[in-house]
């Protein structure tokens, strides 16, 4: 057993903890072998949230939150926990107080938003046919094909869900722009990256799915919060 913190990977919407199946080989390369992806309900902010704390209730230990796309509003309302030691944000909302993902997009609406349809249930999809350019135009076809049917789509009201206190304010954070991004528009991205404060940010010229497209780089920033909050 290592002296590193443990990861706990939190996705977004339109995926499950398996979009991160990239980074977590990538980590465990790395020696990291305290490693945990929460696989949320997407049925509101606050059950995300709720689902997030459990999952890092659980560790025994320091932990390091890491949250992708809507991932990025999960980890902000659910990171104040006090074994919770830095938060690093892929491509991701890091909303402030009363702000919701949706209202963030709304303002800046990225390239993709066309794409995403709500179905007689009240869920949010992304159009299969257009699943690669909108959410992950870097990754392979085949790649981009099981994404889109494997997509797990949120309760549409979600997205207008609010943060009540932000942890970002009172956590050290790092976060990943992804300039090609179709889901969340690259100059939002900067917008709230610049805003928290964070220790570090980068750039990647990738799409939403960074996670996917370019893990290293991705785990690059990862270990950069891991040595960064070291002791």
């Amino acid at each position: 057993m290592s002296d590193k913190p443990t990861i706990v990977l939190v996705h977004g919407f339109w995926g499950g903890a398996a979009h991160w199946a990239k980074v977590i080989v990538e980590l465990n390369k790395r020696g990291y072998d305290r490693i945990r992806a929460v696989e949320n309900p997407l049925t509101s902010l606050a059950d995300d949230a709720e689902r997030t704390r459990k999952m890092v209730r659980q560790v025994d230990g320091p932990v390091v939150l890491v949250g992708h796309s809507y991932g990025g509003a999960v980890i902000t309302e659910a990171g104040d926990l006090p074994n919770v030691t830095a938060l690093v944000y892929i491509a991701a909302f890091a909303p402030d107080a009363g702000e919701s993902p949706g209202g963030i997009t709304q303002e800046m609406p990225p390239a993709g938003v066309a794409g995403i349809v709500p179905d007689s249930d009240g869920y949010l999809w992304i159009k299969q046919d257009e699943f690669h350019q909108t959410f992950c135009q870097d990754l392979t076809p085949d790649e981009a094909l099981v994404m889109a049917v494997t997509q797990k789509a949120p309760v549409g009201s979600t997205f207008g869900d609010t943060i009540t206190a932000p942890a970002w304010r009172s956590k050290p954070s790092w976060y990943q722009v992804s300039t090609q991004d179709h889901a969340i528009h690259p100059d939002n991205e900067r917008r709230m990256a610049a805003r928290i404060n964070p220790r570090k940010t980068v750039e990647l010229d990738a799409s939403h799915a960074s996670l996917a497209s370019q893990p290293q780089a991705v785990v690059d920033l990862i270990e950069d919060a891991v040595n960064g909050t070291a002791g």
